[in-house]
């Protein structure tokens, strides 16, 4: 038999009604996307060395505290077992250069977890992702430290930094012909995007891990399909239609889908149940409007990447998106 508190641990499924009983909990959720994300981890700790540790432990360490001296604050309850906390901090470090200096990931988790989380309600109730609001904050701020790349070293403890650009950074400045040169043939460029032994923040060099990881969401359930497949084939359909430089249709979409944080993105941020849209219909216009507003950026603006602005940008979207495609109960009379 269960007992009393037992059943009050049971959570609803985030889904469209009739919702269900479910033995998911948020603790359980969270926890469960961290542990996908420790092939992630790994690999940054293998490329870029012990700085990795220290740049990720500094912001899940600067996340717990400041989650837990803001709800001392408020009077409410400290819930930095949930583990929501600990994901912000760890996905914030996960998208910063292993170059950046330690105080600022501690100022990032500051303006993630304390304006972006706290002061619109807290849990559940953020309008936009945290970590990104808080990478974005440092991005503004410190734009030299935050675009400064070091090519991996592939040694834990080597010390010896070398500056370069990352793969989009190259194609952006100097096109798909520099890009191929520096890593010798197209087949080598996919290979070292693919394993991750390029430039670019510590969790989203390797595809590899972090398929892995997504394979692990989809397999408890945490993620479906809609966001990540809808955002990952428009950005690959529209890099191909207006991504060459010898007219339509002569993009290279492989080259994009490996490059950059599309795979973190699309498997690990765009998915947030909090701020992204819960109708499935919503979540794939979602995915079409980040991965069109990615392309956008990448190929027309300023910065050589754009997921963490076309998630942030579609953010603002969700409710309307949700209000839009809700599902009209049984028996309504539609006024004309």
């Amino acid at each position: 038999m269960e007992t009393k508190a037992e059943k009050r641990e049971k959570q609803l499924l985030v889904s469209i009604g009739p919702h269900i009983g479910s033995e998911e909990s948020i603790p359980r959720i969270m926890w469960a996307v961290s542990i996908s994300l420790l092939p992630a981890f790994i690999i940054s700790v293998y490329y870029f060395g012990l700085r990795a540790i220290a740049v990720v432990g500094v912001s899940v360490l600067s996340c717990v505290i400041f989650e837990t001296i803001t709800q001392k604050m408020l009077k409410k309850k400290v819930t930095i077992s949930d583990g929501s906390a600990f994901l912000t901090g760890l996905l914030l470090g996960l998208n910063l250069p292993s170059s950046i200096p330690l105080y600022q990931p501690v100022i990032g988790s500051l303006v993630g977890i304390v304006i972006t989380k706290h002061l619109f309600g807290g849990l559940g109730y953020n309008i936009f992702n945290p970590a990104l609001i808080g990478r974005t904050f440092m991005l503004i701020t410190w734009p030299r430290p935050m675009t400064t790349w070091y090519k991996p070293v592939a040694g834990i403890t080597t010390m010896d930094a070398i500056t370069t650009a990352t793969p989009l950074g190259i194609l952006k400045e100097d096109g798909i012909g520099k890009l191929i040169e520096t890593f010798g043939d197209k087949m080598n460029l996919y290979i070292n995007l693919f394993l991750g032994n390029r430039a670019g923040s510590l969790g989203e060099t390797s595809v590899i891990v972090l398929l892995i990881g997504a394979a692990f969401l989809f397999y408890r359930g945490y993620i479906t399909w809609h966001i990540p497949f809808s955002f990952v084939g428009t950005v690959m359909a529209l890099t191909w239609i207006f991504g060459g430089k010898g007219g339509l249709f002569a993009g290279d979409p492989i080259l994009h889908l490996l490059s950059g944080g599309l795979i973190l993105g699309a498997f690990f941020m765009a998915t947030d149940y909090v701020t992204a849209p819960a109708i499935r219909k919503a979540q794939i216009v979602f995915g079409i409007g980040v991965g069109a507003l990615t392309v956008l950026i990448r190929l027309k603006g300023g910065y050589p990447e754009g997921v963490m602005f076309g998630i942030l940008l579609m953010n603002c979207f969700s409710p309307l998106l949700d209000r839009a495609f809700k599902a009209i109960p049984f028996g309504t009379i539609k006024r004309k």
